[in-house]
C-alpha cells in the first residue's frame, strides 16, 4: 500500500481480481483436465503460476501489479481441480477421504508459511517474498514433470498410456452437474464457503494488527501461522473420521463436514470480539482445525453426487463460484473499512454464514455408487450419474 500508494479498497481489490479471474478459469481448467491429462495440467499450471509470481516483483504500479494478479488467478485455475481428481483417481472407498486431507495439508501448510510474508516483508521487502517464491515454483516444476503419472482410464487396460475421451463435451458435463440437486446444494454451499474463508485470509492479519498493534510479520502468522497449522491435524482428523464412518453411513462424508462447521462458529466469534490476543489465536485454531473437516471431505462428497467422468469439472464449477463470492466479499470487506464501519462486523457474519453450511451439508445426500476400485467405474452408475 505504501509502494504506490492505494487505497484499502485497491489492496482488496488485488485479492479479489485473482480469485475472479481464477473462479472465471476454473470451469474450464477441470474440464480439460477430465478430458485429457490431469498431471500436465499441474505441470503447466504450476510453471505458469510460477511465472507470474516471480514477474509481480518488478511491478512499478498498481495497474500493473493489479494484471499480473488477474493473470496468477488464471494461471492457478487448472490446479487444484487436477489435483483433487488425480488422487480420487488413485484412491477410493475407505481411503478416499484420509488421502484428500493429505493432499490438502500441503496447501493448508502452504497458506500458514505465507504469513512468514509479512516477515520477508519486514526484512527485506514485498517485492523479495514474490521473488522467491516464484522462482522456488519453477524449480519444483522440474519435479512433479517427472514424478507425476495419471491412472490409466477405463476402456485403455490397466497399462495403456494415458488418452483423451473424445466423447466428454463441456456443455454435456454442465447439464449433468446442474441437474443434480445435491450438486447445487454443494455449488451454493461452495459460495458461503468462499466468502467465509477468503474474508477471513484476506482481512484477519490487517484486523488482528490494528486492532492488537502488531507487526504485519506477527499479524500475518497469529492470523495464517498458527490457526492453518492446526488444519493439518484437523484434515486427517476429519478424513480419517469420516473413512470409517462411511463403512456403515453413506452420509458420513456430508455428516462430519457439517459437524465441524458448527464447531468453528465458536472460535470465530471469540477471535472478532475478545480484546485478549491469545484468546483471538485460540478462537482462530479452532476455526482451522474444524473447519479442515471439510476440506478433508468436500471433493470425497462431490464424488458420491457426480458422474465421475466430471470429478474435475465439477470441482472446477464449485471453486469457481467460491472465488467469486470469495473475491466479492473480500472487495466489500475493504469498502466497510474504507467508509469506518466496525472492523468485527465482517467476521461476525462469517460465524452466521458458517451455522448455513453445516445446514446446507446435512441435506446433501449420495447419488452416485461408491468406486469398486482405482481406474475401474462403478457398475451401479449410469452415464447421466443416475445411480
Amino acid at each position: 500500500m505504501a509502494s504506490f500508494p492505494i487505497t484499502e479498497s485497491q489492496f482488496g481489490l488485488l485479492t479479489s481480481a485473482f480469485l475472479w479471474a481464477y473462479g472465471l478459469a476454473n470451469p474450464l481448467g477441470g474440464f480439460l483436465a477430465d478430458r485429457f491429462s490431469r498431471s500436465w495440467a499441474l505441470v503447466a499450471s504450476m510453471f505458469t503460476w510460477s511465472t507470474v509470481t516471480w514477474l509481480c516483483s518488478y511491478a512499478q504500479s498498481f495497474e500493473q501489479l493489479l494484471i499480473l494478479r488477474v493473470l496468477l488467478g488464471l494461471s492457478a485455475a487448472f490446479n487444484f481441480s487436477a489435483g483433487l481428481a488425480l488422487v480420487s483417481d488413485y484412491h477410493h472407498g475407505p481411503t478416499r477421504s484420509l488421502a484428500i486431507g493429505i493432499h490438502n495439508t500441503g496447501y493448508t501448510i502452504g497458506v500458514a508459511l505465507g504469513g512468514l510474508g509479512g516477515v520477508l516483508a519486514d526484512w527485506r521487502s514485498w517485492r523479495f517474498a514474490f521473488s522467491l517464491v516464484g522462482l522456488a515454483g519453477m524449480a519444483y516444476c522440474g519435479v512433479i514433470a517427472v514424478l507425476l503419472r495419471d491412472l490409466p482410464r477405463e476402456g485403455h487396460g490397466e497399462d495403456a498410456p494415458h488418452a483423451a475421451r473424445p466423447g466428454i463435451r463441456f456443455g454435456e458435463a454442465l447439464r449433468s452437474l446442474f441437474s443434480n440437486g445435491s450438486f447445487i446444494l454443494v455449488f451454493v454451499n461452495m459460495a458461503f464457503c468462499g466468502l467465509i474463508s477468503w474474508v477471513m485470509l484476506g482481512w484477519m492479519p490487517v484486523y488482528l494488527q490494528e486492532h492488537f498493534h502488531l507487526t504485519q510479520g506477527v499479524a500475518g502468522l497469529s492470523a495464517t501461522g498458527y490457526a492453518n497449522v492446526a488444519g493439518v491435524p484437523g484434515m486427517l482428523i476429519g478424513g480419517l473420521w469420516a473413512d470409517r464412518w462411511s463403512r456403515t453411513n453413506p452420509r458420513a462424508r456430508m455428516y462430519v463436514p457439517a459437524i465441524g462447521l458448527l464447531l468453528t462458529v465458536p472460535g470465530v466469534f471469540v477471535a472478532a470480539n475478545t480484546g485478549i490476543l491469545g484468546l483471538a489465536v485460540l478462537g482462530l485454531i479452532l476455526y482451522r482445525l474444524f473447519g479442515a473437516f471439510t476440506d478433508a471431505n468436500l471433493m470425497p462428497a462431490l464424488c458420491e453426487v457426480v458422474d465421475r467422468r466430471y470429478r474435475a469439472t465439477g470441482y472446477g464449477v464449485i471453486n469457481m463460484i467460491n472465488a467469486f463470492v470469495g473475491g466479492l466479499g473480500i472487495y466489500v470487506a475493504g469498502v466497510l473499512r474504507d467508509r469506518k464501519f466496525d472492523p468485527s462486523i465482517p467476521f461476525d457474519f462469517v460465524a452466521l454464514f458458517l451455522l448455513v453450511c453445516a445446514i446446507l451439508f446435512y441435506f446433501m445426500k449420495p447419488r452416485c455408487a461408491p468406486d469398486t476400485g482405482p481406474g475401474v467405474a462403478s457398475g451401479n452408475v449410469l452415464a447421466d450419474g443416475r445411480s
